[in-house]
């Protein structure tokens, strides 16, 4: 299940499209930008208004979080649910950041840690991964502790 969207969210609509798989949109309908991508199952390609109601339902069915380089939208969504998770609001999940060295410029989680603002076990709610394999590596050891 993808934003629907072109760019990664394509890609991942694709593969579990061509892998035979259900492939899931939660599209966002906006100004500019957001165009749904074509790999969704019939059926199964959703238009939400509002971005409350579409991070909800992306919420609710998440396994896992993995979020690639973006921009405000994919911030928005990171940050709410690392909110969620912290506050207990919904079961811990992987959270997933692809491409550390992005990440790590973009939020310095480190700087927020020393100043504070966040607590040392926020600092393990995420992970960084720079492969499809360190993706699911990060995944799969996010669930193997969690049932521990």
């Amino acid at each position: 299940m993808t934003g629907g969207g072109p760019g990664i969210m394509e890609a991942a609509n694709r593969g579990a499209f061509e892998a035979g798989g259900l492939s899931i949109g939660l599209n966002i309908r906006l100004p500019r930008e957001q165009v749904a991508n074509r790999y969704t199952t019939p059926g199964l390609g959703f238009s939400f208004r509002y971005f409350a109601l579409r991070k909800l339902h992306f919420l609710l069915r998440a396994r896992a979080f993995v979020a690639f380089p973006g921009g405000f939208g994919t911030f928005d969504e990171l940050f709410e649910t690392l909110t969620l998770v912290q506050c207990a609001r919904i079961a811990p999940l992987p959270i997933v950041l692809v491409g550390g060295s992005y990440w790590r410029r973009a939020v310095d989680f480190d700087f927020l840690l020393r100043q504070g603002m966040i607590a040392a076990r926020d600092r393990r709610l995420f992970r960084y991964a720079e492969s499809a394999r360190g993706i699911w590596r990060s995944i799969s050891t996010t669930w193997r502790r969690s049932r521990s």
